[in-house]
């Protein structure tokens, strides 16, 4: 993201209010911010069915879409869900983990609707890129009809060099968000209130029984309508997703006073230029355009588009980052592209899927209209999962009886499951993309856990407790040498391999031993006075646990400073760190599926090296090979 992490949801205190408040309007409503591009024109051609468009369907769909981002994005999430921060984050993930912690368990319930929102996410996250962009370049159907071929090529060349400056960061662009999507969201308003002139009696759609009488007059056409619909919020989730970043108040200003007024009027000067030329509906958007600037509206909607990408994909790399240490992937790569901003991060792996996925969408739906049936079936999955885990924390963390948080939350989730019904009536027009990709991420996830399960039980009959070892040193001590071992172990109470390997082989034990543990906490980031906790065990060995949030860099060196305040002399250049390396082979008889079993392995050798993912100097570490079958 563009901007430090926000140390409180109310009044940050890194960076001033105003500042914030750009910020989130050039990052968190990019998506959501681009949706009147399509979300009308496509909700009006679902509903009229290839027939004429009538006044019914303009003010039925325009006030389905008002109600909508009133009920779903503002009183949902702005002003409901952006309280239930977990230590001033937001996210999916984040509200899975203020949930257990809230239960004081982890829940295999909550875990399992996290995996499910985080997963969907991901599919957004691709779908999300194409239709933006190819909405954008659209524009040039109208402009230049002769360039119409060029749509789809245009839009994969933009997408390809998006993705590849990913490598180098947007801290150095991410400043320039907010001026552009300030001057995108005033020209929405402004082509808005321009053409609502074209037939004012349009506003008459504020009234909610439009909403009522369309879909009460057009049966399972109104159902799908609203899948349609549903366009208008895509994005909403963002708000959410983007709290610890630039807190609650910047985004509820943002939204309240500047993003929400922009986009009604827009989608209102839509429906009145519908009203008064039928023939617009063909591209109600560019059609409010005068003709003379028609290329440089389609070079700013393409500025925004691409921002909005952008945000998507940097929120994809935050999460999935947030995953891997909740422990439900693999060590990914994750290369640090900003000294000053943690947030700015870039996965190598992830975005060369991402881009497959994208370029790989634009090439099959080859249009934003035929992308559209594909969309929507993602967000709506995630904002139920936000709003089931919403309610444990209204109930368990807020106070609130069982009775009162459900008349709370339930008719968000009612609405929440309305839109997934009808997006999944999609399921064979394109749904099934979105669901195959999210399928894919939530199969990895399980897979992962339940190998490393299984592993870890595997291991574990041949591990020998410490304490035991220790006696055993004692008794017969072998030959001692100068420095310091710090040997990695995910569970303290036993002997680590290296050491293990270390003994056996070189028959030597280091004057000082430290059995080092990293913690992952169910928060997003963990204070410097809870980082180290040390325990000596003996005059040879002690134990030291690192603890991080699940959204900072475990870095070893910088928190093993902090233990010198507790008494270790700690120097890195007599400081050796010795690793386990795991090989894995199939076994001929395993506690998994054939499938599983090689996914999991192909899983564990792609995760990246422990000594870089935990920062560790390369030239103090010393890897201990093992082979294991499973």
């Amino acid at each position: 993201m563009a901007l430090t992490s926000a140390a409180s949801p109310d009044a940050p205190p890194t960076t001033g209010f105003w500042a914030l408040t750009l910020g989130g309007i050039g990052v968190v409503f990019g998506d959501i911010g681009t949706s009147p591009l399509y979300a009308f024109r496509e909700a009006v051609h679902v509903a009229a069915e290839g027939a004429q468009v009538t006044r019914v369907i303009v003010l039925g769909v325009l006030s389905l879409i008002l109600w909508s981002l009133l009920i779903v994005v503002t009183a949902k999430y702005v002003l409901l869900l952006l309280r239930a921060d977990n230590n001033g984050e937001g996210g999916t993930l984040s509200l899975m983990a203020l949930g257990q912690r809230a239960l004081g368990r982890r829940s295999v319930v909550l875990m399992s609707l996290g995996v499910i929102g985080a997963s969907m996410f991901i599919g957004d996250s691709m779908i999300t890129p194409a239709i933006s962009v190819l909405s954008a370049v659209e524009g040039l159907k109208i402009a230049a009809p002769a360039l119409e071929h060029y749509v789809v090529p245009l839009t994969v060349g933009i997408l390809v060099v998006l993705f590849a400056f990913q490598r180098w960061g947007t801290a150095k662009v991410a400043s320039a968000f907010g001026p552009v999507m300030i001057v995108w969201f005033s020209m929405l308003a402004v082509l808005g209130l321009i053409h609502i002139n074209d037939d004012p009696s349009v506003l008459a759609a504020i009234n909610p029984w439009h909403a009522v009488h369309f879909m009460l007059s057009h049966g399972m056409v109104g159902l799908v309508t609203i899948g349609a619909v549903f366009l208008a919020v895509t994005g909403g989730e963002a708000l959410y997703a983007d709290l610890g970043h630039f807190g609650r108040r910047p985004i509820q200003t943002g939204w309240l006073f500047f993003v929400l007024p922009s986009l009604l009027i827009n989608y209102f000067g839509q429906g009145a230029l519908v009203l008064s030329h039928p023939d617009a509906v063909e591209n109600t958007f560019y059609r409010m355009v005068p003709e003379n600037f028609l290329l440089p509206l389609i070079v700013l909607a393409t500025a925004a588009t691409v921002i909005a990408s952008q945000a998507v994909i940097t929120g994809a790399f935050s999460l999935i980052s947030q995953a891997v240490q909740l422990g439900l992937l693999p060590r990914f790569e994750v290369r640090y592209t900003s000294e000053t901003h943690a947030g700015q991060i870039y996965l190598p792996r992830v975005n060369m899927l991402l881009l497959i996925g994208v370029l790989m969408l634009v090439l099959l739906f080859r249009s934003s209209s035929g992308l559209a049936s594909a969309y929507g079936i993602a967000v709506s999955t995630t904002m139920v999962v936000d709003g089931v885990m919403g309610f444990v924390v209204i109930w368990k963390l807020w106070g609130w009886r069982p009775a009162a948080a459900a008349a709370l939350i339930f008719p968000f989730v009612a609405v929440d499951a309305i839109f997934f019904s009808a997006n999944l009536l999609k399921l064979l027009e394109g749904a099934w993309v979105p669901l195959l990709f999210g399928l894919m991420m939530a199969a990895m996830i399980w897979v992962w856990r339940r190998g490393s399960a299984m592993l870890i039980l595997k291991t574990r009959r041949t591990e020998v407790p410490l304490n035991d070892l220790i006696q055993s040193l004692e008794k017969r001590p072998p030959h001692i040498v100068k420095g310091t071992a710090v040997f990695l172990t995910s569970d303290p109470e036993y002997v680590p391999t290296a050491l293990l390997h270390n003994l056996k082989h070189n028959k030597v034990l280091h004057e000082h031993n430290v059995i080092l543990t990293i913690q992952t906490a169910q928060t997003p980031r963990v204070s410097l006075a809870e980082r180290v906790s040390m325990e000596n065990i003996s005059d040879k060995f002690s134990k030291v646990r690192l603890r991080f949030g699940f959204m900072e860099s475990p870095n070893v060196p910088k928190a093993l400073v902090i233990a010198r305040k507790l008494g270790w002399q700690f120097d890195i250049m007599s400081t050796s760190f010795f690793v386990s390396r795991r090989s894995l082979k199939p076994a001929a008889q395993s506690g998994m599926p054939r499938w599983q079993n090689h996914l999991f392995i192909a899983l564990s050798r792609s995760a990246n090296d422990a000594t870089d993912y935990f920062q560790i100097p390369t030239g103090r570490v010393v890897e201990v090979g093992t082979q294991v079958t499973i």
